[in-house]
């Protein structure tokens, strides 16, 4: 992958995000794949009531799918549909026919980039500005880091 390819649309580094290649998603996989069998599931239903710690099996499975679903394999840069699927972000650069949003004017003050906020915090921006700056071959080296609680 390229650094462009590796480059949201938004301006995120797609390597340094936990969706990316999740590992986490592969194991919830695999342990999906191990627990979701008849005999496993007969198991803890009849373990259940008797371990408290069975209790919330079927939370367990539904938090696995949940984790199973956030990988992200292919970045939006290198053809991918985004962090969830439809993506706002990516229809609205493709609408405006450009590379990313650190192309367009209005890129400090879209209200498109809010919902990245509560994970990215300020380094959404900042990275926009880094990419406009020094281009998006030579941006990645100056980036932001990519969690508000890193």
């Amino acid at each position: 992958m390229t650094e462009k390819d590796l480059t949201g649309y938004c301006g995120l580094y797609c390597a340094d995000c936990i969706r990316y290649k999740c590992k986490a998603s592969d194991l919830a996989d695999e342990l999906l794949d191990e627990v979701d069998n008849d005999h496993f599931r007969n198991y803890s239903n009849v373990k259940r009531a008797h371990t408290k710690e069975f209790e919330n099996f079927d939370s367990l499975i539904a938090s696995l799918k949940a984790i199973s679903g956030i990988k992200c394999v292919t970045p939006c840069g290198a053809g991918g549909d985004g962090c969830g699927g439809s993506c706002k972000i990516i229809k609205c650069v493709k609408e405006m026919n450009l590379d990313g949003c650190w192309e367009c004017k209005n890129f400090e003050r879209c209200d498109k980039l809010d919902f990245l906020i509560p994970f990215h915090g300020d380094s959404i921006i900042s990275n926009l500005r880094i990419i406009k700056k020094h281009g998006i071959t030579a941006w990645s080296k100056y980036r932001d880091k990519c969690y508000a609680w890193l």
